[in-house]
């Protein structure tokens, strides 16, 4: 979004935006936070989660995800499309 002052801001930085994505990071969390990170590379590429090792849980690294990373994962769990993602990832 640009601002008047010609400031650009994200819309990540909007109070609503924050409590629905914060409400869907707990819901993610909670339901896949065991899924390790080597699996989500699976789905999502090799710059998932970059920086941690593929034994690391998707619940200890959740707030640390750049917002392309996020915003995926965020996606596909509001699609319904995550379950079948990991499913097909651990075969």
């Amino acid at each position: 979004m640009l601002l008047a002052a010609g400031i650009r801001e994200s819309g990540m930085s909007k109070a609503g935006l924050d409590s629905r994505h914060g409400k869907h990071d707990g819901e993610i969390s909670h339901k896949h936070g065991d899924t390790l990170v080597g699996t989500m590379r699976k789905i999502y590429g090799l710059g998932f989660a970059a920086g941690y090792p593929p034994t690391e849980k998707l619940s200890d690294v959740l707030g640390q995800l750049n917002e392309t990373a996020l915003g995926q994962l965020r996606r596909d769990y509001e699609t319904g499309h995550i379950e079948h993602k990991i499913a097909k990832a651990l075969k």
